[in-house]
């Protein structure tokens, strides 16, 4: 499931002009094929991305007995019902996927059947405890592996089956931190728990799962930043086949729409692209920067998620704070908030993003490298970063550390830069945006791909 070594070249860039379409979002593509494949009969999604992250889930649940057939404009999931999977023959490999092995370790933790989840070299040094201990609490074999840090623990990770007669607790669990992967696992597990389970987060993080259960039947309820789930209620048991449209993923729109604000004379629009409020802190931090952001509302995707087609228009932008709530709904947005604070008016200030360190990459420092690479002054903070923009920018030699985010964020200030940048180890953005290159080179931008 890994690509083969690749690098960017960017050249300074004219405007960027055009409407573009951008891969189906990874967050909700990852939840399709998992209530697919727990429904009974066969549903149907279109807009899944061809990213590596959701082919690892795709694949997973092929291991474990689901037929999932892909053809070019869409993708049929053989749904076997919540008790119908087959334990796999072998580990399941997640590659890079964080939220593929965070989801199906709440998912296998109700099963009968033992399961061992794997990665590659990146996703192994990520953090699994926050998943691991809640499960365990409520009563899930569940182990990880021990590594940098004592206290810590990390893939792969192990889960031993529910014997007869064994089911998980019910739970009330307050998170530490919002986490929307933490919080799916827990809300899958719970369809297998004798009890209710009932979360509670600091803030709100993206809410796909609660939506698509609640557009299943699931019996769920929400509360700002509370859920609770009660399987004993009186309800199906189950759910039927579905049709399912995966809008466009927000994270890859930001690239070429910030673009758009950061190169002089641009214009660009993405179609149907998912605006769930719990997903749009970007577009929110653009506006109060300056950023002339407009949406037009285009339908709806899957589990009723609003869809529209977003549009930046290239003006003055002006330096400011994010933290907060609104980190929590920009968090995988940071890097590319980073290349465009390069490039505003004054200072900007992001705090509240420690979540950052323990991603693909630590990206509070891998960014904090790339933009002094580029000659932009900028302070590393415990939880952010701290840019000084409207330096001129010099053509740079990166590496991306196995980042697609940090990779495409990259490439857009060399859009701006005097001279050729490289961009080394692009290859990670065959994880969620493999078109990338061919994208921006629509719209007018000079940027090319060797292998």
């Amino acid at each position: 499931m890994s690509s083969q070594p690749k690098r960017y070249r960017v050249r300074r860039s004219g405007p960027l002009r055009g409407v573009v379409q951008v891969p189906g979002d990874k967050s909700i593509g990852h939840r399709s094929l998992i209530f697919g494949a727990l429904g009974r009969g066969v549903s149907r999604i279109t807009g899944l991305s061809e990213g590596l992250d959701n082919a690892a889930t795709r694949e997973a649940f092929r291991a474990m007995g689901v037929a999932v057939q892909s053809t070019d404009d869409s993708t049929l999931v053989h749904g076997v019902g919540l008790r119908g999977l087959q334990m796999p023959r072998d580990v399941i490999d997640c590659g890079n996927s964080g939220t593929t092995m965070r989801l199906l370790a709440g998912l296998l933790s109700g099963q009968r059947f033992g399961s061992r989840l794997i990665g590659d070299e990146s996703l192994t040094r990520r953090p699994m405890g926050r998943v691991i201990k809640p499960l365990r609490a409520r009563g899930a074999h569940i182990a990880g592996a021990a590594g940098a840090k004592p206290d810590e623990l990390y893939p792969p990770i192990s889960i031993a089956p529910l014997v007869e007669g064994e089911a998980l607790k019910g739970i009330e669990y307050s998170m530490p931190i919002a986490s929307a992967q933490v919080k799916s696992a827990l809300l899958l597990s719970g369809l297998y728990a004798s009890g209710p389970t009932a979360i509670e987060e600091p803030v709100l993080s993206r809410d796909h799962t609660e939506r698509m259960m609640l557009a299943l039947g699931v019996p769920l309820q929400t509360a700002g930043a509370s859920v609770f789930l009660d399987p004993n209620l009186d309800w199906a048991g189950g759910w039927e086949p579905f049709e399912w449209q995966v809008p466009g993923d927000p994270s890859s729109a930001a690239f070429p729409l910030v673009a758009a604000a950061m190169v002089p004379g641009s214009q660009v629009s993405v179609r149907d692209v998912c605006i769930n409020p719990t997903r749009t802190g970007l577009f929110d931090w653009l506006r109060l920067l300056g950023v002339n952001v407009s949406h037009r509302p285009t339908g709806h995707g899957a589990g009723d998620e609003p869809m529209a087609e977003l549009t930046v228009t290239h003006g003055t932008v002006r330096g400011s704070v994010a933290g907060g709530e609104l980190v929590v709904r920009m968090i995988d947005e940071v890097p590319v908030a980073c290349a465009l604070a390069a490039v505003s008016e004054g200072s900007t200030e992001i705090r509240d993003a420690a979540e950052l360190r323990v991603k693909e990459s630590d990206r509070i420092a891998t960014m904090a490298d790339v933009l002094r690479a580029f000659g932009v002054p900028c302070e590393e903070l415990p939880d952010g970063l701290i840019i000084t923009g409207g330096v001129s920018l010099h053509a740079a030699h990166v590496e991306s550390h196995g980042d697609h985010r940090i990779a495409m964020s990259a490439a857009l200030l060399g859009l701006l830069a005097d001279g050729e940048t490289i961009v080394d180890g692009a290859e990670s953005v065959d994880t969620s945006f493999p078109g990338f290159v061919a994208l921006m080179r629509t719209l007018g931008a000079d940027i090319t791909e060797e292998t």
